[in-house]
């Protein structure tokens, strides 16, 4: 297949939280409690917060482990985007967002790509709590700028949650609502946010520190709201602006020479370039001819077709292009197929697994995919939060009650967990084939003269929505399957701007999601899997509302122990596998990336984070040599 792993919708936005773009990561909102020095009485006060363990970083720390603290500062960096964009507003469902449009902003606390559950003041130069968590002071930085050189203060943060919780996504405000009882300016440095008896422990602080500061000024100027697309963006505080863009073609954000945090031991060895450059083409063929020729400089691989068979051309012969595999400790993504669970012939869970065991991954990797791919098997992959075989101690306290009131299967409590259904060599597998014919049967789609399965009249239809002409190679295949099952099914290919309203507004039956699970599960759960967000999510596309899983996603948000928490998302992990709202995709283990040879990064990457925009830097001597060779203009 042309692109193996596909990339996330720009437009598919997943809450208020701002993408840590440049550490390659989002900050995690459930990443949290008690650290750092106990202060007078109950009162604690510390640079950093982490629920679990000791902070990696102490308050003195000269720089991040993983970045160069003497790499050089200038250069450009170029990345490919694919689609058109419309607009910059990162925190609204219209239109198609820009790349990089949450580069402008920061938040109080911050994560790094080795400590990735642990907040870190950013913003700030300490956090204030009692022991009981029920508020937290946020001491403020009083040098903190935005662009244009105005000051930050904590009136701006305080316009930004009021801004977020008024004109905010339906599902941020359905998952988090009320657990923020009062936001108060203490100073114009110091702001304090109090929580209610039923917010989250965990939850609390990544919480409050996690609006990203808007200049009150400007948007009451300029009369902006969240609920509506920018056509440029607001003011932030970050090292980066916009600086030139044309629309659905290419964007670019430079370095903002006045940023107030270059100094910053956190930012030491960081934001390297002076300007990274986004290119927009229409599809993954046409990206990769352009950055053959030079028209952008850095490329993460997502083809399994050009990774095993396209990096032949001359700039990879005469060693002016580099290709590597480096190595990406992240949780394995969640890519799946998934069903609108809204749809009446998709509430029958025999229906989706019939459907489910028509995709043969094995022949794909085999034939498809040159063999460099895994399974996805579970929401956690990667990590030892993934459900395995039968159920754990911890797991079967949580599960038994929800069996006993009628809300699981009892078979969840004795049964391994769900794998998805290995296949053959051959395209159709016939033993799968003869499986989920006899659960359709079992569904009442009973097949007619024509080999099309009905039910009370109605022919069994089933469309894949699609925008990437990459994903024909798998889709097909997986139609020819299904259509020899009785299915009448078809690949509905659409343009990128029909698949995002088609999408948002439930006009689906099948298309390719990807479930972006944290370390540290919290409260954002609910925007993945909770009947709050069912009706109307980016998140929780395929609509799934059930009282059991509503019950686990409390029990890993009310976990006071590491331990307790792994047991409540292998549960959950568990419970979600059986429900079988997906057909698992595919992923691999590697960063597979080609570039220019005028970029270095440390020797020893950080386990989650690529960070080619972060702490990679650009060599000017070896730019020069490619430009005297030819090999860029």
């Amino acid at each position: 297949m042309t692109h193996a792993v596909r990339r996330p919708r720009a437009t598919v936005l997943t809450g208020i939280l701002p993408q840590h773009w440049w550490a390659g990561s989002a900050l995690l909102v459930g990443a949290l409690m008690l650290a750092g020095q106990a202060g007078a009485q109950d009162l604690i006060k510390t640079h950093g917060y982490s629920y679990f363990g000791e902070l990696k970083y102490p308050a003195d720390f000269a720089h991040l482990d993983y970045v160069n603290p003497d790499a050089p500062k200038g250069g450009e960096i170029s990345e490919w985007a694919p689609g058109t964009f419309d607009g910059f507003n990162p925190y609204f469902r219209g239109g198609n967002t820009a790349a990089l449009s949450t580069a402008p902003f920061e938040a109080i606390v911050t994560t790094t790509a080795d400590d990735p559950t642990a907040l870190y003041c950013y913003l700030c130069t300490t956090m204030e709590y009692p022991e009981d968590l029920s508020y937290v002071i946020f001491n403020l930085r009083d040098d903190v700028t935005f662009s244009d050189g105005s000051p930050m203060t904590a009136d701006d943060i305080k316009f930004s949650y009021d801004t977020f919780m008024e004109q905010g996504l339906p599902e941020f405000r359905a998952a988090f609502e009320g657990q923020i009882t009062q936001v108060e300016v203490l100073d114009p440095h110091r702001i304090k946010f109090s929580f209610g008896e039923d917010a989250p422990r965990r939850d609390r602080i990544g919480l409050a520190a996690t609006f990203p500061p808007f200049s009150r000024a400007e948007w009451e100027r300029d009369e902006r709201r969240i609920d509506q697309t920018w056509e440029t963006p607001p003011m932030g505080t970050g090292p980066y602006m916009l600086t030139d863009f044309e629309y659905g073609r290419t964007l670019t954000y430079g370095r903002n020479p006045n940023f107030w945090g270059a100094d910053l031991p956190i930012n030491v060895g960081r934001n390297n370039f002076d300007a990274i450059r986004i290119e927009y083409f229409a599809d993954g063929d046409t990206a990769f001819e352009a950055f053959k020729a030079g028209e952008y400089t850095f490329r993460v691989e997502n083809s399994s077709l050009q990774w095993a068979t396209g990096y032949d051309f001359p700039g990879i012969q005469n060693g002016s292009v580099v290709k590597a595999e480096l190595p990406d400790g992240n949780l394995s993504p969640g890519q799946a197929f998934i069903f609108n669970l809204k749809d009446p012939k998709f509430q029958d869970p025999k229906v989706r697994e019939a459907i489910g065991l028509m995709f043969n991954f094995e022949w794909s990797n085999a034939t498809l995919f040159y063999g460099l791919y895994e399974r996805v098997t579970s929401f956690w992959g990667n990590s030892d939060m993934m459900a395995e075989g039968l159920p754990t101690e911890g797991e079967l306290a949580i599960l038994q009650p929800l069996v006993d009131a009628g809300q699981l299967d009892p078979a969840i409590l004795t049964e391994e967990a769900v794998m998805p259904p290995a296949s053959s060599d051959g395209q159709l597998d016939r033993g799968n084939l003869r499986r989920a014919s006899a659960l359709l049967d079992e569904a009442g789609w009973v097949t007619g003269d024509d080999g099309i399965r009905r039910k009370d009249g109605q022919t069994l239809d089933i469309a894949f929505l699609e925008s990437s002409p990459s994903f024909d190679r798998v889709i097909n295949p997986y139609v020819e399957n299904l259509k020899r099952l009785g299915v009448n099914a078809r690949l509905d290919r659409v343009d990128p701007a029909q698949e995002t309203e088609r999408t948002r507004s439930g006009d689906w039956d099948i298309v390719t999601h990807s479930f972006a699970m944290s370390l540290e599960p919290g409260t954002e759960l609910k925007q993945w899997f909770g009947s709050e967000t069912a009706e109307d999510s980016s998140r929780n596309l395929m609509g799934l509302a059930d009282p059991a899983i509503d019950s686990i996603i409390d029990t890993v948000v009310a976990a006071d122990t590491q331990d307790d928490m792994k047991s409540a998302v292998r549960a959950l992990d568990r419970t979600l596998r059986a429900y079988g709202f997906w057909v698992p995709e595919w992923f691999k283990g590697v960063h597979t990336v080609a570039y220019y040879d005028m970029y270095e990064h440390p020797e020893n990457l950080p386990p989650y984070a690529l960070g080619e925009t972060d702490f990679w830097w650009f060599n000017a001597e070896k730019a020069a040599a490619l430009k005297a060779s030819g090999a860029l203009r």
